[in-house]
């Protein structure tokens, strides 16, 4: 199949403004071969000649389509698929060339596949811009900005990658998983860098380079101070927060001395209290024991007395008795004296 038969028109050919201001049908600004997209000969190779490039992805014919099939299929970055890749004359996975559908160089991977049909169609900004602000998967977005590194002028470049460098969404590029970055870490790393796994990136010009660094430099050193304006805030914050953690402390520390020492006055006052209530009951005690021996006394001397009336009674009417006695025989005596 000739090179041409793979191309084919996008679906947004209308030219207009949409409602975020973008220019509707303006194609994204090419340079180097168009043919090829600026890719390395043996990846092209590769995928030109891929029973998924030739067969599955042949009757996608819209940017919607392709963007679906990016959902699906992409979950790396690398140009070629895990362990099929052959380096210093070797396999990694002891594979030959001669397997069916493995070709010099390895099998190639979804994601490049994806990259050179999204280049068939012939983005136009909004659907470019569509890639990059995408939110239903970072590798739709990664694919946009790859796009836009093997297609672009150097001149326009940083102008497209500015207002991503700082994007915090995650991306893992590595087949097989484990190299984990930021958006902005990769927007940076592929503008910086011409060596993309086993394969090289279009080479930048040496002006646009310059600016790119420059506009890196500059954003870099905002995102520093922005940090540390982030940092002395936190640090203020935690500052003010110990300094309330240290007052609210040191009134509990007052609170529990003044309740120590009213406890312990209060303690004072009740051993006092307690003490004058014993000395009480003991003058009590003392006051009802002397009490109790003056009546003791009393009734001691009451039936002392009481015992000597009676003695004394007894002996009156002892000595009465006698008396009449007397009498009696006296009277007794005279009446005989007188017979």
């Amino acid at each position: 199949m000739a090179m041409s038969e793979y191309y084919h028109e996008g679906d947004d050919d209308v030219e207009g403004v949409d409602e975020d201001g973008v220019v509707k049908g303006v194609r994204v600004p090419f340079h180097g071969n168009d043919k090829t997209m600026n890719m390395n000969p043996l990846i092209l190779a590769n995928v030109t000649n891929s029973p998924y490039f030739k067969v599955d992805l042949l009757g996608l014919r819209t940017y919607h389509e392709i963007v679906d099939e990016i959902y699906y299929k992409v979950d790396h970055l690398e140009p070629w698929e895990r362990g099929t890749r052959k380096t210093a004359g070797m396999s990694q996975t002891g594979m030959c060339g001669g397997v069916r559908g493995v070709s010099a160089g390895g099998v190639v991977s979804s994601a490049f596949c994806l990259l050179f049909k999204l280049h068939t169609i012939r983005l136009t900004k909004k659907q470019a811009y569509g890639l990059l602000n995408h939110v239903d998967s970072p590798y739709i977005r990664a694919l946009g900005f790859m796009y836009l590194r093997f297609t672009l002028p150097p001149a326009e470049m940083w102008k497209w990658f500015e207002p991503y460098i700082e994007d915090e969404e995650e991306v893992d590029i590595k087949a097989g998983g484990g190299k984990n970055m930021t958006i902005g870490e990769f927007c940076r790393l592929i503008l910086t860098r011409q060596e993309w796994f086993e394969t090289r990136l279009p080479r930048i010009a040496v002006l646009a380079e310059k600016q790119i660094r420059a506009g890196l430099d500059e954003r870099l050193q905002n995102m520093r101070q922005q940090r540390e304006k982030v940092q002395e805030e936190r640090m203020s914050v935690d500052r003010a927060s110990q300094s309330r953690d240290q007052s609210a402390r040191s009134s509990r520390d007052r609170d529990r001395s003044d309740r120590s020492d009213s406890k312990r006055d209060d303690r004072g006052e009740a051993k006092g209290r307690s003490r004058s209530k014993d000395s009480k009951r003991r003058s009590r005690s003392r006051s009802r024991d002397r009490k109790k021996s003056r009546s003791r006394e009393r009734k001691r001397s009451s039936s002392r007395s009481k015992h000597s009336k009676k003695e004394k009674k007894h002996k009156r009417d002892r000595s009465r008795s006698r008396d009449k006695k007397k009498k009696s025989r006296k009277s007794r005596s005279r009446s005989r004296d007188r017979r």
